[in-house]
């Protein structure tokens, strides 16, 4: 029986596992030889050393503080949660390089798109400075006071904030799937360094594209120099080959421009040019006369052009009436007729204009009114992000996961309701964002509104409160391909981040000498789970080590005469039902093991020192291998 340690994932043991496998001559005494996973590579060792790097100072630390195996946990929260036992949805709350560590054995290559919006640098409110030696307690400390500013005076502007965000791209990369995809929104600040960090973490060969948001209705008649109306969204696919956005359906506006000008039975059609502007001497075999059925007149192109297609195709679109000569029917130059019932849906572009997804003026009004006139500063528009994960995942996918670990005020886990509201969607989110204090002066906290994720859970139960409704009143129950759709998802499990509850050994120096704080350290490491915890925020920690989705069904079941949590898929209610069972009752016997068996588990989960006797351990051992079932003790 082996001990649930408390730890996250250990990635960097992960990583090397995997290439120790593929590699196992690189490893001498059981360390990384570079230079022959080099020469093996066809890269061989010189002494030069101007290569090009990518480097600024702190980068080292940054693996390491990626690499650091986090000791903390996510306790949930119901009274703050909107259908905590049924809800797909998670809020987080927390440093996310914590919660990304965290997640890290529950949606390893799990999540299908992520979309941020990390901080811009402008210089103000800078709160993510990373401590490698305690992080939780870093980040207790930091969610009891004021924000940090990054000023630039401080000589390492640029510095700070990649320090920032390497280790955070680099544990997000691990969570997304192979068709996974990342859209991350940026201005012109940081736009090179983020490309360049992204080229490294990523790969330069997965870059998608960067798209231009205009953000704004009119010019800012302020500026010194110009106007900053747009901003940028940089995408990366975790691998390119396997990811492709999702194209649009042609909307009314786009097919208005198709007509029927000569009553052609099969109906509305648009004409495109049938020249290209190539001269004749570089495309000789597309210059040659056509003739105009209607007059008979022999025509070439006109001056330093050709026609757009070969004879061959020429023949074919005369031999399917595809050539306009214009009303009267005498044009010098055909156009070619495309029919409304062949036309596909839009190609992405990669300029968004707010016309189709919004500004920063309209996610303002639009937060202003679902708050009831309380605003907040910097929104995304809804629309904005709906269209990223449109285009990001599918309609009748496995319930897709959206990641957002900036999730500021929520607004992508409105886009992913409001988004699966209007197409019949499965989609589910994770946000995680720190809580970090509202400014005193601000509306928010006038409004009462204390730190950032107060704003983003409210914004998260008044907008889902509103689709629901919306989407009763004005609909039936959407379908998919002929099936119904699952129930709209509007609910979300809150979870904040904490120190674990299972006790580890204080190392601290105990500075007054006094024994009894070290003779309550020895009695703390007798019992396995700390005092204060509740048996849920043990479950979802076993959830949590253990690679469970935490989003996953806890049913409370009585097992004999034990209080046990079953943990599946769906809420207990027979044999099967079940895939991890924990049991915290004390005093647990061969007969309670034999019940527990009897369930069908696929492990079972208990504290050690639980069983009523060292003898009751052993034979437990025995029922466990004769049952095929794992058990895990804490």
């Amino acid at each position: 029986m082996d001990k649930i340690n408390g730890m996250s994932m250990d990635v960097e043991q992960t990583e090397r596992s995997k290439l120790q496998a593929l590699f196992p001559q690189c490893f001498k005494e059981d360390k990384l030889d570079i230079d022959m996973l080099l020469n093996l590579c066809g890269e061989y060792i010189d002494e030069d050393f101007e290569k090009y790097k990518f480097e600024w100072k702190g980068k080292a630390e940054c693996f390491r503080i990626a690499g650091k195996r986090s000791t903390g946990t996510l306790r949930p929260c119901p009274e703050e949660s909107v259908a905590f036992d049924a809800t797909k949805n998670l809020y987080i709350e927390g440093d996310n390089l914590e919660v990304l560590k965290l997640l890290q054995q529950s949606y390893f290559r799990k999540v299908k798109m992520i979309y941020i919006d990390p901080p811009y640098n402008t210089g103000n409110d800078f709160v993510y400075n990373d401590d490698f030696s305690d992080p939780i307690a870093h980040y207790k400390e930091v969610t009891g006071q004021a924000t940090k500013s990054n000023p630039e005076s401080m000589g390492r502007f640029h510095t700070a904030w990649l320090n920032m965000m390497y280790p955070r791209l680099r544990l997000a990369a691990n969570l997304l799937r192979d068709d996974g995809v990342i859209f991350i929104s940026i201005d012109g600040s940081e736009i090179a360094n983020l490309r360049k960090l992204c080229d490294e973490i990523f790969g330069e060969e997965n870059f998608v594209e960067m798209l231009v948001w205009q953000k704004r209705t009119s010019p800012a008649n302020d500026a010194k120099w110009y106007s900053s109306d747009h901003e940028y969204v940089v995408i990366y696919a975790k691998q390119k080959d396997n990811w492709f956005p999702e194209r649009s359906e042609r909307t009314a506006e786009q097919d208005k421009y198709y007509k029927n000008p000569d009553n052609d039975s099969r109906g509305d059609w648009n004409s495109a040019t049938y020249t290209c502007n190539k001269s004749r001497s570089e495309r000789p075999a597309l210059y040659y006369s056509i003739v105009n059925p209607n007059t008979g007149v022999e025509v070439y192109p006109e001056e330093s052009a050709v026609w757009k297609f070969s004879q061959e195709r020429h023949a074919e679109n005369v031999k399917n009436s595809l050539l306009y000569w214009g009303a009267d029917g005498t044009s010098r130059t055909p156009r070619l007729k495309q029919f409304l019932s062949d036309a596909k849906k839009i190609v992405p572009r990669s300029i968004w204009q707010y016309t189709e997804v919004g500004s920063t003026q309209s996610a303002t009004t639009a937060l202003r009114e679902i708050f009831n006139g309380t605003a907040f500063p910097y929104p995304k528009p809804v629309e904005l992000i709906k269209k990223a994960i449109y285009q990001s995942s599918d309609i009748d996918g496995e319930d897709d996961i959206i990641l957002d670990f900036f999730s500021g005020s929520a607004t992508t886990a409105h886009a992913v309701m409001q988004l699966n509201a209007e197409d019949g969607g499965n989609r589910r989110f994770i946000m995680v964002q720190l809580p970090e204090v509202t400014d005193e002066k601000s509306e928010a906290y006038k409004a009462g509104y204390r730190n950032i994720c107060e704003i983003g859970k409210e914004r998260i139960r008044r907008a889902g409160a509103k689709i629901l409704s919306e989407h009763e009143a004005n609909s039936a129950q959407i379908t998919i391909d002929g099936e119904e759709a699952a129930p709209l998802d509007v609910g979300f499990r809150v979870l904040k981040l904490d120190t674990s509850n299972l006790h580890a050994w204080d190392g601290t120096p105990i500075s007054d000498g006094n024994l009894q704080t070290l003779w309550d350290r020895f009695d703390a490491r007798e019992k396995t789970i700390k005092s204060d915890r509740s048996d849920l925020d043990i479950v979802f920690e076993v959830m949590l080590k253990m690679g469970i989705n935490l989003d996953s069904i806890v049913s409370e079941i009585t097992v004999g005469e034990k209080k046990c949590y079953a943990i599946g898929e769906k809420p207990f209610e027979q044999k099967g039902d079940c895939n991890i069972l924990v049991c915290l009752d004390f005093g647990i016997t061969p007969e309670d093991i034999t019940a527990f068996c009897d369930i069908n588990p696929a492990k079972i989960v208990a504290a050690e020192e639980a069983f009523e006797d060292s003898t009751a351990m052993s034979n437990a051992h025995y029922i466990l291998r004769d049952r095929d079932i794992e058990m895990k003790l804490l």
